[in-house]
């Protein structure tokens, strides 16, 4: 099953797959910011000390592409 497919509720999709929890709030952040509401969880299976591991996080369905070009790290050019 492809991450984009995993989804917790009704219409969401996974974005992005995060380190761990602080930098799942910096994506939620960045998406907040354009209006975009996302939440994360725990990917299953990953170790978990406290806020450590991998998280998914998640957005509505209809934003999922907008939501991909905001998270994309940006391009180098040389």
């Amino acid at each position: 099953m492809a991450e984009s497919d995993q989804q917790p509720g009704p219409k969401l999709r996974v974005v992005a797959t995060a380190a761990n929890e602080a930098e799942a709030e910096l994506f939620r952040q960045r998406l907040a910011q354009a209006g975009i509401q996302a939440q994360s969880e725990r990917v299953i299976g990953g170790p978990e000390f406290g806020s450590s591991g991998a998280r998914y996080v998640y957005v509505a369905a209809a934003d999922l592409e907008r939501a991909r070009e905001l998270l994309e790290p940006p391009h180098e050019e040389g």
